[in-house]
């Protein structure tokens, strides 16, 4: 597919050109490149929310319990890098606000509203205010409004990017149990090389802008994985191919 953007005032932008990729079904691809290369671009587009100029997206697959049939479209979730909460709501209700939307009974809700909070380990912070919760939380809060919608596809676009390490750390390790236990399928945005091979199950890396697909690599490291992972001779050697992919990239779009 490509995409460009018009402006009555600016020459027009193609932020992807001839890209051509395939997310596997139950497993995480991580999608890395420079700034400005077309990632959240390429989400959205695959998300619904933004036409491609030329080219279009296939789901060839249903949900395996015959609710979808082949090539329909799947549930979809996003978890987006700004935690995006209503300040009115309290935690629980903002969890529960898709299945609101989509009409679910008000005890129903709460119950599932209740288990992705439990998932997330934010028991005993359901009734409070995003305004009383650090960052980490917030997120937190996030991705168990994008779980209790039970997606077959889980868009992530760089959750945790505005977070300090340390809590970085932990909500990868988190997210890494979570995706595991659910095999959900999983397209993650990532400016991280180190995040996008412990949570992936494949890598796709781009080059700058206009963005292309590169390569696809395999993350052929056994899970369960832990943050020690990163010890592993293999991780060092999927990230040096990685970062030797994109250096020229990175210094390209500095130059655009």
């Amino acid at each position: 597919m490509s995409h460009r953007f018009l402006s009555r005032s600016r020459p027009p932008t193609t932020a992807l050109t001839d890209v051509t990729c395939r997310f596997p079904a139950g497993k995480v691809t991580a999608i890395v490149g420079p700034s400005g290369c077309g990632k959240s671009t390429l989400l959205l587009i695959m998300r619904g929310l933004v036409k491609a100029s030329q080219g279009e997206v296939k789901f060839l697959y249903g949900d395996g319990k015959g609710g979808l049939a082949p090539g329909a479209p799947p549930r979809m979730a996003t978890v987006w890098q700004s935690f995006n909460l209503l300040p009115w709501r309290t935690v629980a209700d903002n969890v529960a606000f898709g299945l609101e939307l989509a009409g679910m009974g008000a005890e129903e809700r709460r119950a599932k509203a209740m288990d992705a909070i439990k998932a997330v380990e934010l028991a005993g912070f359901e009734n409070h205010y995003p305004g009383q919760l650090s960052g980490g939380m917030r997120q937190r809060v996030g991705l168990a409004r994008g779980l209790v919608m039970a997606p077959d596809i889980l868009f992530l676009d760089e959750p945790f990017g505005a977070l300090d390490a340390q809590t970085r750390l932990y909500l990868q390790e988190q997210l890494s149990t979570l995706v595991e236990a659910s095999a959900k399928t999983v397209i993650l945005i990532t400016h991280s090389i180190e995040e996008a091979i412990f949570l992936g199950d494949h890598v796709v890396v781009m080059t700058a802008r206009p963005g292309r697909v590169a390569a696809t690599l395999d993350v052929d490291l056994a899970r369960p994985r832990g943050i020690d992972v990163q010890n592993d001779k293999r991780f060092g050697e999927l990230f040096s191919e990685i970062y030797g992919l994109l250096r020229d990239e990175v210094r390209k779009s500095m130059l655009n």
